[in-house]
C-alpha cells in the first residue's frame, strides 16, 4: 500500500500501515494533554509576572491590589473552565 509518510509517497506494509495509524491515533489522542501542559506553562508564567501585586510593599492601592488578586484567582481557576484545555483568547483573564 502506497501512503505519505512525512511528505514522501512510500510503499508500507499493511503492518507497517496498522503501526503507522496507531502511532496517528495515539499523537491525536495526546492532543487535549499537550494543549493543557502548554496553557499551565501560560498560566503559570503570568502568575509569576503579577506575584508583586500582591506583597505588602506594593506601590499599588488596596483597590487594585483586589483586581489583581481577583485576576490571580481566575488564572488559577482555568483548569476548571469549561472550555479547558480548548481554550479561546475570551476565556482568558484579562489583567487588570
Amino acid at each position: 500500500m502506497k501512503k505519505y509518510v512525512d511528505g514522501v509517497l512510500v510503499d508500507l506494509t499493511e503492518e507497517e500501515v496498522t503501526a503507522r495509524q496507531a502511532e496517528e491515533t495515539e499523537w491525536t489522542a495526546g492532543a487535549d494533554a499537550r494543549t493543557a501542559e502548554e496553557h499551565r506553562k501560560t498560566r503559570n508564567e503570568l502568575l509569576v509576572d503579577s506575584d508583586w501585586t500582591q506583597i505588602p510593599d506594593s506601590p499599588l492601592t488596596s483597590e487594585v491590589k483586589t483586581s489583581w488578586a481577583t485576576y490571580r484567582t481566575a488564572l488559577r481557576n482555568l483548569p476548571n473552565h469549561s472550555n479547558w484545555p480548548n481554550l479561546e483568547d475570551a476565556d482568558w483573564p484579562t489583567k487588570p
